[in-house]
């Protein structure tokens, strides 16, 4: 009674905890954080105390002075550092929730449908320690059907293709449930690793995340340019490891898809093995319907084209991928009554 009264009660909160970024959904107002999943950390006298969030950490990447480090806590879609991990869902949600509460939220939180039980425990128990006073669990792939609004809950098949930062998620899902699904750990940091091994073996050039980020926005492609050229340029900046000195060579799309071509053929092979495993009533669904492509990774340009010719199927990138799984579990969270068997708890 007495938080009614005050109305001190956190708002409950569908939490997309990406490898690359960290999407917030509150009922009744949308997406209200999306922000990088990254922190930077200060050392003081023996420990290291959380120094930035977010944004901010961000554009601390691999240009830190030795008493500060940034880094990203979360890999191919798990926790790889648990206390790191726990202070930034911790400042997420007090940034939301930007007031005093008695209670904590209630947190709907994704994790990815080839993680380990142990795994989903580490992500359940941060944001427990975060201040949430109940924590459930959504696979991704569920989420991200949910939220690219496919008919999850009929008895027809949907076959969903959401690529993260971290991780591939391939799943078809029928009557509330996944029939099959398959998790691979490839997605836009290994297509970023990718670009600057490429640049390090063939202009001996040392480039930073960033800018592979950047290359693979600007000029990355899943397939050679279609009418024989090198395609789209861009000057690219880093460290010549020859003579150690500051250089600058010009990139083409034609270089970007051949960096990006061992990812791109392992996606294709999750998808393929996804469709050898899915019963043949519901592949006569997705025959019918295509594949749904999610996530940032979708976006890579090219990628649905290869896929489709690939497999013989249409294949449809939905309209704003990056915050499906977010939009997909606040969706859950807002009708919690009738999804409420897609999640689960980590005992």
């Amino acid at each position: 009674m007495l938080t009614k009264f005050f109305g001190w009660k956190a708002a409950d909160m569908a939490i997309d905890l990406g490898t690359a970024n960290t999407l917030v959904y509150v009922p009744g107002k949308g997406v209200v954080l999306n922000e990088p999943s990254v922190v930077a950390l200060k050392y003081e006298d023996g420990v290291h105390i959380p120094y930035a969030f977010g944004n901010e950490a961000k554009l601390m990447l691999g240009r830190t002075p030795e008493k500060i480090e940034a880094k990203r806590p979360m890999k191919d879609g798990v926790i790889a550092d648990f206390r790191t991990a726990e202070e930034m869902i911790k400042h997420f949600i007090l940034k939301v929730n930007n007031r005093r509460s008695f209670t904590g939220p209630l947190i709907i939180i994704c994790v990815p449908s080839g993680s380990t039980p142990v795994e989903r425990r580490a992500i359940q128990e941060a944001a427990e320690n975060a201040g949430a006073r109940e924590v459930f669990l959504i696979e991704e792939p569920v989420a991200a059907a949910i939220g690219a609004g496919l008919p999850v809950t009929e008895p027809t098949g949907s076959m969903i293709v959401d690529i993260g930062g971290g991780t591939t998620e391939v799943a078809v899902l029928s009557l509330g449930g996944v029939v099959y699904s398959r998790s691979e750990r490839v997605g836009g940091d290994k297509m970023d690793d990718a670009i600057i091994s490429y640049i390090r073996r063939h202009h001996n050039l040392l480039i930073g995340e960033t800018t592979a980020e950047k290359i693979k926005k600007e000029i990355g492609s899943a397939c050679f340019p279609l009418d024989g050229t090198e395609g789209r340029t861009m000057e690219i900046k880093g460290r010549d490891l020859m003579n150690g000195v500051p250089k600058e060579i010009v990139f083409t799309e034609y270089q970007a898809a051949e960096a990006l071509a061992e990812p791109v053929h392992q996606i294709i092979e999750a998808v393929k093995v996804a469709l050898e495993c899915t019963p043949p009533e519901l592949a006569a669904d997705i025959v019918d319907k295509g594949i749904v492509m999610t996530g940032g990774g979708s976006m890579l340009k090219h990628l649905d084209g290869v896929i489709s010719s690939a497999t013989g199927l249409p294949v449809f990138v939905v309209d704003d991928p990056l915050p499906c799984v977010a939009l997909g579990t606040g969706k859950v969270l807002e009708n919690f009554a009738d999804y409420r068997a897609v999640l689960f708890r980590q005992e």
